[in-house]
């Protein structure tokens, strides 16, 4: 797959754009911010400043970096107004009109407090976090230099911004979620072939074989990754399943296994993370044993239940809790550890559960749903198999959808039926 370059960049720019005119005066608005000051450091990216630079300065910042928000009074009708800036050695784009001129005024921390004092914002927000890296981009230097700056009124105002940090970051235009439902049927596409003939053959290929396939197909095709593919088996006899299938030493795949794969892509600057299995066929089987059908079954009922209880103001925590009630209620044996996807694979947004945190988790799972987000369904379902002497099986299943505030939605289906190798 060919990509323009200059086709991609002239999009990337076109998007940020809109993003920093709809998402920015809205999140700010959320978090109480009259003021939103990012600093990074070339090499010390903010990853909230890295996701708002033009196409060209291919998210690295330049010396140092400057961008800040002002948000004023609402226009016309009602929306919040946010104007924006630049402090900054180099031109930022179109998008942060410059403020800063080096030759009049050597110091650039000073331009940036005779900013602040101008407007006056009753609060700055910096992004400070502990809660979540991504809202944590502020150096302890950075921080620290920015405050000595600041005359003591100002001072006094700063507050952490990790309430627009994480809004920026997991808020989605609906041209983002056509481009993450794009991206969803892409990968769909590799773990259909991953996951068949063309690329297993029993008692030849090893489970690192898969990985590296589905690394090299992607790569070829000017995709990338965000983290490395790990396939797995269970079968008949083996040991105890660990929770989450994890990459380990190269199993070579035999008839009558149990094949897993976690894999994502980045597509345009959006992740996805989906999780799929294959069965491969014994001598003188013709379809996969029940007993693993029923798991199957059993992890898309606990999808169901859990994308039923999206809410808009339910925290992680809570909607883990209720799910995990609804599945006992109905005698599922599961666990539910779902994430926020986006710009990032593991994205900034409400932890749903951790698979050695079934109880909640504080802090990332306190944080609330909020409309136009898109999350990783990721969860599994444990069953005795009678076909494997009452042996358990994890069926782990994941698979990404939107939230439009209303209903929680895949962006492209999810596995009802296992792949099969004959």
């Amino acid at each position: 797959m060919t990509v323009d370059l200059r086709t991609a960049a002239h999009a990337h720019d076109t998007l940020l754009l809109r993003r920093l005119d709809v998402v920015v005066p809205r999140v700010m608005a959320r978090a109480g911010l009259d003021a939103w000051v990012l600093v990074a450091r070339e090499y010390a990216e903010d990853p909230v400043l890295a996701t708002m630079l033009p196409a060209t300065w291919l998210a690295t910042a330049r010396r140092r970096t400057v961008l800040v928000f002002v948000r004023t009074a609402a226009g016309p009708d009602g929306t919040p107004v946010v104007e924006r800036f630049a402090v900054a050695r180099y031109p930022v784009g179109l998008a942060f009109p410059p403020v800063w001129d080096p030759t009049a005024e050597p110091d650039q921390w000073t331009c940036l407090a005779r900013l602040l004092d101008e407007h006056d914002p009753a609060t700055i927000g910096v992004d400070r976090s502990a809660t979540f890296p991504l809202a944590d981009g502020l150096t302890a230097s950075e921080h620290e230099a920015l405050l000595a700056a600041l005359p003591r009124r100002l001072r006094e105002r700063v507050v952490g911004a990790q309430a627009a940090a994480v809004g920026w970051l997991e808020t989605r235009l609906p041209e983002e979620v056509d481009a993450l439902r794009v991206a969803c049927a892409r990968a769909h596409g590799y773990l259909r072939r991953a996951l068949s003939a063309e690329v297993l053959t029993p008692g030849v290929t090893t489970t690192a074989d898969v990985e590296w396939w589905l690394r090299q197909a992607v790569h070829d095709d000017g995709l990338g990754s965000w983290f490395h593919p790990s396939c797995t088996v269970q079968r008949r006899g083996g040991t105890v399943r660990a929770s989450v299938a994890t990459a380990d030493a190269a199993r070579v795949v035999e008839p009558g296994d149990l094949v897993h794969v976690d894999f994502g892509i980045v597509d345009r600057g959006l992740c996805t993370d989906q999780q799929q299995h294959a069965y491969v066929l014994r001598s003188g089987e013709s379809a996969p044993p029940s007993g693993v059908l029923t798991g199957l079954a059993a992890a898309n009922r606990l999808q169901d239940l859990l994308m039923a209880r999206f809410a808009v103001g339910v925290t992680g925590n809570e909607l883990l809790a209720s799910t995990l009630a609804a599945a006992r209620a109905e005698g599922i044996d599961g666990l539910v550890y779902s994430h926020p996807i986006g710009v990032h694979g593991h994205a900034a947004g409400p932890t749903i559960g951790l698979w050695d945190a079934q109880d909640g988790v504080p802090g990332p799972g306190d944080h609330p749903l909020v409309p136009d987000t898109a999350y990783s369904v990721e969860l599994q379902a444990r069953v005795a198999v009678p076909e494997w002497d009452g042996e358990e099986v994890a069926v782990m299943l994941e698979e990404d959808a939107f939230f439009d505030g209303a209903t929680c939605a895949f962006l492209d289906g999810r596995q009802t039926a296992l792949h099969v190798i004959g």
